[in-house]
C-alpha cells in the first residue's frame, strides 16, 4: 500500500475556479482563434481567425452535444484553463470581436498568450499544495503572483510579452517541485526498486505495453503515451506534465496524487469507472462508451 505521509494538500477549489473554462462568458474564442486540420480529431479544415462552421451568433456551439459523433473529438479534449472568459470579460471588457471587428485579430492573439499563462497558473496553484516542495514555496508564490499580474495587462502589453521566456522560468520551478515531491514519495515506497520501470523526460512510449506497470514516482514529463496500454497501471506521484495521453487506455489505472495532470489529458484518453482520478479532475462522459 502506498504511504502518503500527508505529503499532499487538498487542491484549493476557490483559487482554481477562474482556471476552469466558463463558455457562457466567453466569445467563442477557441472556436475562432485557433486553426485545425481535417483529421481523426476534426472533420474539417479551419484557418486561425476563421469562425468554426458550428459556432452560432450567440457564441454557442451548435453541435455541442454531438461533437464526437460528428468528427470533432478535438473540441472535447481542448481546455483553455479559463483564458476565454478572462480575455472576453476582463482584457476586452465584455466587448466582443463582432461588435468591435477592428480588435478581432488582437483579441485572438491575446487569447493564445493568456491561455499559456493560465496553464502555468494551474500548475503553480497545484505546486503550492505539495508539502515536499515547501523549500521553494516562496519562489512559487512569487511566480504565481507575477503570472497573474501578466494576465491582467492591457492587450498591447500582452502582445509584447515574451511568454516563452516566462514559461521557461516557471518550468524550472515546476521541475524542482517535481523532484522534491517524487524524491519524498520514492523514499516511502515499499518493494524492490529495481522492479519499478523508469523513463526519461519525453520518452517515446507510443503504443507501449504497460498494463499493470508500477510507474509510481516516474518522470513522464512530455512522454508520448499515445495509444499506450496503461490498464491497471499505478501512476501515483508520477510527473505527467505535458504527457500525451491521446487514446491511452487508462481503464483501472490509478492516477491519484499524480503531479500536474490536466483535464485535457484525461479527456484525450480512454478510461472507465475503475480509473482513479485526482479530486480536481472530472471523469469524462465519453468514458462510459468504453468497455471494462
Amino acid at each position: 500500500m502506498f504511504e502518503n505521509h500527508g505529503s499532499f494538500g487538498a487542491l484549493p477549489d476557490s483559487s482554481r475556479l477562474s482556471l476552469q473554462a466558463d463558455c457562457e462568458n466567453c466569445f467563442g474564442l477557441c472556436c475562432v482563434a485557433l486553426p485545425f486540420a481535417a483529421s481523426a480529431d476534426f472533420a474539417i479544415d479551419k484557418d486561425a481567425g476563421q469562425p468554426c462552421q458550428n459556432l452560432q451568433s450567440d457564441f454557442r456551439c451548435g453541435v455541442h452535444n454531438s461533437l464526437r459523433q460528428r468528427g470533432f473529438r478535438g473540441c472535447t479534449v481542448y481546455d483553455c484553463f479559463g483564458a476565454g472568459q478572462k480575455v472576453s470579460q476582463v482584457t476586452f471588457g465584455g466587448r466582443d470581436w463582432i461588435q468591435a471587428p477592428e480588435s478581432a485579430k488582437q483579441m485572438f492573439e491575446v487569447f493564445k498568450a493568456i491561455r499559456q499563462l493560465h496553464e502555468l497558473l494551474w500548475y503553480l496553484t497545484e505546486a503550492l499544495t505539495l508539502q515536499p516542495a515547501r523549500p521553494i514555496h516562496d519562489a512559487l508564490s512569487l511566480a504565481l503572483d507575477e503570472t497573474e499580474r501578466l494576465t491582467r495587462l492591457d492587450p498591447k502589453s500582452i502582445m509584447e510579452l515574451d511568454v516563452a521566456a516566462h514559461r521557461a522560468n516557471v518550468n524550472a520551478l515546476l521541475l524542482r517541485t517535481s523532484e522534491f515531491v517524487r524524491a519524498e514519495a520514492l523514499r516511502s515506497m515499499k518493494g524492490p526498486s529495481d522492479r519499478r520501470k523508469t523513463y526519461g523526460r519525453g520518452a517515446d512510449l507510443i503504443g507501449a505495453k504497460l498494463r499493470g506497470a508500477d510507474l509510481r514516482g516516474a518522470n513522464l514529463r512530455g512522454a508520448y503515451l499515445i495509444a499506450a496500454d496503461l490498464r491497471g497501471a499505478d501512476l501515483r506521484v508520477a510527473d505527467l506534465i505535458g504527457a500525451d495521453f491521446r487514446d491511452a487506455d487508462l481503464r483501472g489505472a490509478d492516477l491519484t496524487e499524480t503531479i500536474f495532470l490536466t483535464q485535457a489529458q484525461i479527456n484525450a484518453a480512454k478510461g472507465d469507472a475503475g480509473t482513479k482520478l485526482p479530486p480536481s479532475l472530472t471523469r469524462p462522459t465519453h468514458w462510459s462508451s468504453f468497455g471494462v
